[in-house]
């Protein structure tokens, strides 16, 4: 009997074990990599570090029985960098997941490097469709926006509001070379014309040139196919020239809170954008954003609150696997509906696109503002069927 205790309670050890034994390393190691120093610093940058860490406490620190860490590094917006960057964290620094990756040229070379080293990334600060396109990847997700969301959200209400010719200042680099094309189809699409595009290259300070060419086009709307504060440039660079005076308008086709919040109400008002988050939408949001205020002094843009899902998902499908293997986890991540603050009714694609709806948003006026933050007036919900490219026609080869 004694002898049956024994056995029985060794039993138990050794199926209690596995949990913690599965976790390579004995720990689960998140990297944040992203622009912290440049055009996007205020879109992601150190801010999305702080959500993945705020994912983690809220999570309780660790799954399967492992500790968490998250780690942060700059990737300067470089390819070159970011891929030296990932590399060492997969080849030295045991790191398991790579995650935001700000700049479309640098999501789409980390997640290569992921592919060939069988590790997850999960973007959330790049924009273009090839992430689940032609370049998606078995270990590859895309969640906060993309391309064409922003195209379906800002371009169609704009061309609904008479907006049915169009000049491209655009960012010269892929992502804005797909915020153009997919804009430019949907345009197309509605009857609308474009009648030209010019590129300037990543953080232009003098926009002078390219705002007067497309001045000159006669379009009734300029679409800034940039971001950070190139789009926040090019719009004070505007309003000097006299462009929206002139009865032409802007597209912010990519602007989100945090750089309203950086070029302020009075220059940004009227501007129509469309974002997968917006804090004050509901009691669930107000309450996730009155807690990341707290911490970081500020209110989270989708790209931060699209951070904290990530993170949040992942954990949830290390924590159903029971370990933190690549091909476990990829399984679950394509399986396991998406249900939290940022992803209400989300879903997983088989090309790694997380589908969930939209919003589209008007920038308030001064006088219509009651508190700091208080910026958007939320003119449409975008169904996320609607706001995102089919699986089956998304170009990626895994998708049959």
């Amino acid at each position: 009997m004694k002898l049956t205790y024994v056995m029985s309670a060794a039993l138990l050890v050794a199926a209690a074990a596995p949990a913690l034994a599965d976790v390579s390393d004995g720990k689960v190691k998140i990297g944040i990599l992203n622009d912290q120093s440049g055009v996007y610093a205020d879109f992601g940058g150190k801010w999305s570090f702080e959500a993945a860490k705020m994912a983690v406490e809220d999570f309780g620190g660790k799954v399967a029985g492992a500790p968490v860490e998250v780690i942060s590094a700059d990737h300067q917006n470089k390819p070159d960098i970011a891929s030296n960057i990932a590399r060492q964290w997969y080849d030295t620094e045991q790191v398991d997941a790579i995650m935001e990756l700000t700049t479309s040229s640098v999501a789409l070379a980390v997640q290569g490097i992921s592919a060939e080293k069988k590790k997850i990334d999960i973007v959330t600060g790049a924009a273009t469709t090839d992430l689940t396109g032609k370049a998606c990847s078995s270990y590859g997700f895309h969640w906060a926006y993309d391309t064409h969301a922003l195209a379906v959200g800002t371009g169609g209400a704009l061309v609904k509001q008479g907006g049915d010719s169009w000049f491209f200042l655009t960012a010269d680099y892929a992502f804005g070379y797909s915020l153009e094309e997919q804009t430019s189809n949907f345009v197309k699409a509605q009857g609308g014309q474009v009648m030209g595009a010019v590129r300037h290259p990543l953080a232009t300070t003098d926009y002078s040139s390219f705002l007067l060419q497309a001045q000159s086009s006669g379009a009734k709307v300029i679409g800034l196919a940039n971001a950070g504060l190139d789009t926040a440039n090019s719009i004070k660079q505007a309003a000097e020239f006299g462009i929206v005076a002139g009865g032409q308008r802007l597209a912010a086709l990519l602007f989100t809170l945090a750089e309203v919040h950086g070029l302020g109400l009075e220059a940004a008002q009227g501007l129509t954008l469309t974002e997968g988050f917006y804090w004050d939408r509901d009691d669930e949001s107000r309450a996730f954003a009155k807690k990341y205020m707290e911490r970081t002094g500020r209110m989270p843009n989708m790209v931060q609150a699209g951070t904290y899902s990530a993170v949040t998902q992942y954990l949830k499908a290390v924590d159903k696997a029971g370990t933190d293997e690549t091909e476990a986890v990829s399984k679950l991540l394509h399986e396991m509906p998406v249900d939290d603050v940022f992803g209400r009714g989300g879903k997983v694609g088989p090309n790694g696109r997380m589908i969930h709806d939209m919003y589209l948003l008007e920038v308030k006026k001064p006088s219509e503002s009651k508190q700091e933050w208080d910026y958007f007036k939320v003119l449409a919900t975008i169904p996320g069927d609607e706001a995102y490219i089919k699986p089956a026609e998304s170009g990626c080869p895994l998708v049959k």
